[in-house]
């Protein structure tokens, strides 16, 4: 392959695939294609800007005619896709906006694979997924084969997605991937998210709030392995085969709140025990899934990935970041980050 077309590349995940695409394999030009919505934030990616084979380009996925013209211009050979609305809150009270970005958006790519790639050979198109279209489980793993159960609106716009994808491969033959990841955590995520959100009200004493009890249950991914994952995927798995991604690392949500506080009150000199009196419980979410939990001894077996970090070493390398990135978090909270995109690019 030549051309890879990269979308929502400057989100958290994204970020982190574009990097390492970029670096790993310098003679592959990478497209990297976002919206820039509150979440996707170009200074996540500064370190890579100056390199010959990296290029940006801002647009929407939900454009269809800018979309094809795209691809027509550009003659991808690849595409991973990433792009999507991904938070459950934000889900329930505007779905259609997810409706059009998850499942539009993802359908206008593929039409556009379709006509510009007159053959499929030497072509993929990788869609990244989620575990919570698998729904709550109560006991064991899921699996690859697991049957679709979504239970928010989020959840349901990337079932819906995934299912377009494997109809795509089904009926017109498109060289489809699709990958299943747990939680992400680490670097550059947007403070909508648990861990960075308690890590930024830690810091400055704010409430730490808390679903119900805190006895939802996720298994937890460090989004550097989930990069290499993605990697690995794109080279070397099958075509028309989903892969799970999971970290290995189940934690109650009240457990791992009280783990950050201990790493924080560790790092700011704080007596131990001080930020735990933040913990606020709050109203539940409403159709908020029990536990998730994946098995990823398939891409573990047929394709040899394996998460490197175990979490309370990744937690605390999330946490130093965070704090050795106070202007960044600073900037995102505030929205400064979205002049970026005016002031580096303009004419």
């Amino acid at each position: 392959m030549d051309k890879i077309l990269i979308t929502g590349g400057a989100g958290f995940i994204g970020s982190h695939v574009v990097r390492k695409f970029v670096s790993a394999y310098p003679g592959l030009q990478v497209f990297n294609l976002d919206m820039l919505t509150y979440a996707g934030n170009l200074e996540n990616l500064r370190d890579v800007e100056p390199a010959e084979n990296y290029q940006f380009i801002k647009g929407d996925i939900t454009d269809r005619e800018f979309i094809f013209n795209l691809f027509a211009d550009y003659q991808f050979d690849g595409v991973i896709h990433l792009a999507a609305e991904s938070h459950v809150d934000r889900s329930i009270r505007n779905p259609l906006e997810f409706i059009q970005t998850n499942i539009i958006g993802t359908v206008n790519l593929m039409d556009a694979a379709r006509e510009n790639w007159h053959s499929f050979s030497g072509k993929r198109f990788y869609h990244i997924s989620t575990d919570e279209v698998y729904g709550s489980l109560k006991e064991g793993f899921f699996i690859e084969s697991t049957p679709y159960d979504p239970k928010s609106p989020y959840s349901a716009s990337k079932a819906s997605s995934d299912h377009f994808v494997r109809a795509y491969q089904n009926t017109y033959g498109l060289p489809i991937v699709i990958s299943n990841c747990s939680n992400n955590y680490g670097p550059n995520q947007f403070p909508e998210k648990l861990i960075p959100l308690m890590i930024h009200n830690i810091r400055n004493g704010k409430e730490l709030p808390v679903y119900g009890k805190g006895d939802n249950i996720r298994d937890w991914l460090y989004v550097q392995d989930h990069a290499d994952a993605i990697d690995i995927i794109f080279h070397k798995g099958v075509n028309g085969e989903t892969y799970n991604i999971g970290g290995e690392n189940e934690w109650k949500n009240i457990d791992l709140v009280k783990l950050l506080c201990k790493i924080m009150d560790m790092k700011l000199g704080r007596k131990t025990g001080s930020s735990e009196k933040l913990i606020t419980f709050v109203k539940d979410r409403a159709g908020h899934d029990f536990r998730y939990a994946i098995d990823a001894s398939k891409v573990s077996n047929e394709l040899g990935w394996k998460p490197s970090l175990q979490f309370e070493e990744g937690l605390e390398k999330t946490v130093d970041w965070y704090l050795s990135n106070d202007e960044w978090l600073k900037n995102v909270t505030s929205g400064e980050y979205q002049k970026y995109y005016e002031d580096f690019y303009s004419a």
